[in-house]
């Protein structure tokens, strides 16, 4: 795919929707951590689900803590390793007490020094919480850039990196919103909605669908 081509397909996600936001609910930078690391294997419908009744209880690191492990498990259980994600997080917790204030770090070491914590959930904090351009690939990403010819790769982390490369600077910081609820949506897994696509003209993926 040209760079042409890269552009107008940015050019239109932004006309759609000029201020993309994350469909998780969150009201702090820890909360949206919690969500992230709670996504793994969830859909944001079902994280938000969970907490719901979690965050009430727990806004903090210190709260999440004094409300322990089997007491986080009691509102997540019904998300997808839920079991280690309780733990991941109770550790997070504590390292974020003894090392860094209770805030969320906002360097990319610190991050994924957190437990449950990886580059696609570092990213994402970094992007949502901190304004940085970077991008969380996750398997809507992967696949809508593959499909597309944005970006070719065989791992979460070429796509990103071939993403960083061709996308332009000015739809960095948005870009991560916009593919993920294009993936999400319309350029799903088995039956791609071609017909509903925005961005059609410049897709490379072959054959399309046909129009609804």
């Amino acid at each position: 795919m040209n760079s042409l081509k890269r552009r107008l397909i940015f050019e239109r996600l932004r006309a759609e929707n000029p201020a993309p936001r994350t469909e998780l609910v969150y009201a702090s930078t820890f909360e949206l951590l919690i969500a992230v690391i709670l996504s793994a294997q969830a859909t944001d419908k079902a994280v938000n689900k969970a907490t719901a009744s979690l965050f009430p209880l727990a806004k903090t690191p210190q709260a999440l803590l004094d409300l322990g492990e089997e007491g986080l498990k009691a509102h997540i259980r019904t998300l997808g390793l839920f079991n280690a994600k309780a733990s991941n997080i109770i550790k997070t917790c504590a390292i974020l007490v003894e090392r860094h204030g209770s805030e969320v770090p906002r360097e990319r070491a610190a991050l994924e020094a957190l437990p449950g914590v990886g580059r696609k959930t570092a990213n994402v904090v970094l992007n949502t919480a901190f304004g940085e351009p970077t991008l969380g690939v996750d398997t809507h990403i992967l696949r809508l850039a593959n499909r597309t010819g944005l970006a070719r790769g065989k791992t979460p982390l070429e796509v990103e990196r071939g993403l960083m490369r061709a996308i332009p600077r000015e739809f960095l910081q948005d870009a991560h919103h916009w593919l993920i609820l294009h993936g999400r949506y319309v350029c799903v897994a088995r039956k791609p909605r071609c017909g509903a696509c925005i961005i059609r003209e410049w897709c490379e993926y072959s054959p399309k669908t046909p129009p609804a």
